[in-house]
């Protein structure tokens, strides 16, 4: 069954990215398409990237390197919760993804967002991040503006609507991500 990642891509104090993955988690759990889990960035601390060689060598020095790869590496798909931190994303989340190369390479990603204008402009640097890290992003993607999706910019309280689209995404996030198991799998 095809694995899928939702990385929860904030690691700040009181931050919502956790909240709005544990949503995600619990309803993508109930479709029974494929299996979801948490990534939290909080649980894999990174300092900055530190390797010697550049991650498409795929030689990593560091402990810390080699376990993130294992992890990234036993997905099939992503989904990618993120913050929108002066119109881009947050650092922690940008780290993440330099470290590895080939691990995220032929494999789906969808994108949830929020902030101020829904952290639109965020994922949109995360596409094009994603195309050179080889990866299949889906165009349904899931914006959640503070103005509308938490009270009082405190509290993560998702309209209704914003469940339709979180299904569509992850409809088509399952499906890239099985078409290009074979391509996965011819690379190895």
């Amino acid at each position: 069954m095809t694995r899928i990642g939702i990385i929860v891509g904030s690691t700040r104090p009181h931050r919502h990215a956790r909240d709005v993955a544990e949503w995600a988690l619990e309803l993508a759990s109930q479709r029974g398409d494929a299996t979801y889990e948490l990534i939290d960035l909080l649980d894999h601390p990174l300092p900055l990237l530190d390797e010697p060689l550049p991650p498409s060598r795929g030689r990593y020095e560091h402990e810390h390197t080699r376990q993130w790869a294992a992890t990234v590496a036993g997905f099939d798909a992503f989904v990618i919760v993120t913050p929108e931190y002066n119109h881009s994303v947050p650092a922690v989340l940008k780290n993440a993804l330099d470290y590895l190369y080939g691990e995220w390479n032929h494999k789906a990603v969808g994108f949830i967002s929020y902030g101020t204008h829904g952290g639109v402009r965020a994922v949109e640097h995360l596409r094009g991040i994603a195309g050179e890290l080889m990866m299949a992003d889906v165009r349904a993607q899931v914006v959640l503006p503070f103005a509308s999706d938490f009270d009082e910019h405190r509290r993560f309280t998702p309209r209704e609507h914003n469940i339709k689209v979180l299904h569509a995404m992850l409809d088509q996030v399952v499906a890239w991500g099985e078409a290009l198991a074979p391509v996965r799998h011819a690379q190895r």
